[in-house]
């Protein structure tokens, strides 16, 4: 699979966020990732991002700047780190991707990495208010987060405060998801030409994949934090597959 470099716009990119226990989180992954560890707990989460504009870098001397795909997405995450020729990196896995785009789930591990499920978003969005949800068209997924942008960090969190939560997500811009084959992981990138980044107070946050009992015991995933941001140019970078010979033969 070689991905041209694609580019856009995010005009949303809210990133939900949950501490887990590591041992429920370290079950459900397969190798070679394991959990990041933060002031004891793995961090896990949902990014809901809008995205506009989106076409092949290329494009843009060829189309005006409102040409391109617009999609609502979501991904459920969990922040891992990996060994890679004796080197650790750092990164996210996500099991589960959905989208509001057609294209994205006829294409998605085909031609752009990583399996889209078809799914329904309904959107509400005022001033610094958000209401989100989003229900996969198979019933596997589901999401609902309401929350209002804010200036304050949340005494809750495992973070610090906003800056060490800004630097940690940051850091997770390379995710490795899940495919139809057992032991094969599309790699993508996320560059975004620049980082701003704001808190969200969070009035209500579910997720049916966090809250499915038989994969994560109840009390081992609590909210934590949310994060916005908005109007952001940037490009994802195909980084191929990863392949694990010991998962496979599992």
């Amino acid at each position: 699979m070689r991905l041209p470099t694609v580019q856009g716009v995010i005009e949303r990119r809210m990133l939900v966020n949950f501490r887990a226990d590591p041992v429920a989180v370290s079950r459900i992954l397969p190798p070679p990732f394991e959990p990041v560890i933060v002031n004891g707990h793995a961090i896990v989460g949902i990014c809901l991002i809008r995205l506009s504009g989106v076409r092949p870098a290329f494009f843009p001397a060829l189309l005006p700047d409102n040409c391109g795909f617009r999609s609502e997405n979501a991904a459920h995450r969990i922040a891992v780190r990996w060994r890679d020729n004796d080197r650790s990196k750092e990164g996210v896995y996500i099991p589960r991707r959905d989208s509001s785009s057609r294209l994205n789930a006829l294409v998605g591990g085909r031609l752009f990495p990583g399996l889209h499920h078809p799914a329904t978003f309904r959107v509400a969005e005022e001033a610094d208010r958000y209401e989100i949800r989003m229900e996969s068209r198979d019933g596997a997924a589901g999401v609902e987060v309401r929350g209002t942008r804010t200036s304050a960090w949340p005494a809750i969190s495992v973070f610090e405060d906003l800056a060490a939560a800004s630097a940690f997500f940051q850091r997770g811009s390379l995710g490795y998801s899940a495919t139809k084959k057992a032991g094969t992981y599309d790699g993508l990138e996320l560059r975004c030409r620049e980082w701003s980044i704001e808190p969200v107070e969070v009035e209500s946050a579910r997720s049916t994949y966090f809250e499915n009992a038989a994969v994560f015991p109840p009390g081992s995933v609590q909210f934590d934090c949310a994060l916005v941001m908005r109007n952001i140019a940037h490009e994802w970078h195909g980084r191929g597959q990863m392949c694990c010979e010991e998962a496979s033969a599992a």
